[in-house]
């Protein structure tokens, strides 16, 4: 019974369910926990005004997108021994505290830099100031999905989560390109569609953003620590 309940699990066709399972579960349980934001979203009238209100509706989003990191991260691929659901809780669990310094430090720069531009006209700045903002917000963005990974899969200190992700931006140029891809496919997506389907593909957003930055992962793993984030 154990060898057939094995072989079971281990199967081509076990592997494709438990992956399309993970993706559902962790995408159900994502939205779940950035449910609040969502809604608050939502409701939140469109206006340059309500910038500062966007972010703080948004802070939901980090401790959510870490527990999806994790939970992908340490995915099973044996169907007999899938638990999602649990590893997604159990990494918001041991993460929010770490991951919410970050994420709010990333929200408050993007803040400055999205206030600034809208009102970039009226300020008087000359116009080579508005190439400087893009470029901070997209550094910013990069630094923030370095955090973001590093935080949920490492037990470092917020300092050197801080130091490490602005660090491997350029020692981890495959993964901060791949990670640049995600974000402005999400954004593409986004405008084109909707931010609503953003939300419901946002799993596969984060798959890409694990996929993308395992360079990363495995180069702070070799020089910085011997073990990942401990289960």
């Amino acid at each position: 019974m154990t060898r057939a309940q094995r072989e079971f699990g281990e199967g081509p066709l076990s592997r494709v369910a438990s992956f399309i399972y993970t993706l559902i579960v962790v995408e159900l349980m994502l939205v779940l926990a950035s449910l609040p934001g969502m809604v608050a979203l939502f409701l939140l009238p469109r206006d340059i005004r309500n910038i500062p209100l966007v972010a703080a509706c948004a802070i939901p989003f980090g401790p959510a997108l870490s527990a999806a990191i994790y939970a992908l991260h340490h995915r099973r691929s044996d169907l007999t021994q899938l638990r999602p659901s649990s590893q997604f809780w159990h990494g918001y669990r041991i993460n929010v505290r770490a991951v919410l310094p970050i994420w709010l430090i990333g929200l408050a720069w993007l803040t400055v830099v999205a206030v600034t531009l809208a009102n970039f006209w009226v300020s008087g700045l000359p116009t080579w100031w508005a190439i400087v903002l893009i470029l901070i917000g997209v550094l910013a963005l990069l630094w923030l999905t370095h955090g973001l990974v590093i935080t949920s899969l490492f037990d470092f200190r917020t300092l050197d989560t801080i130091r490490l992700a602005w660090e491997m931006i350029p020692r981890a140029p495959v993964s901060t390109l791949g990670n640049a891809g995600v974000i402005i496919a999400a954004v593409l997506v986004a405008q084109v569609a909707s931010e609503l389907l953003v939300a419901v593909l946002a799993v596969l957003f984060v798959l890409a953003l694990v996929r993308t930055s395992r360079p990363m992962v495995e180069l702070v793993t070799t020089e910085f620590t011997t073990s990942n984030h401990p289960e």
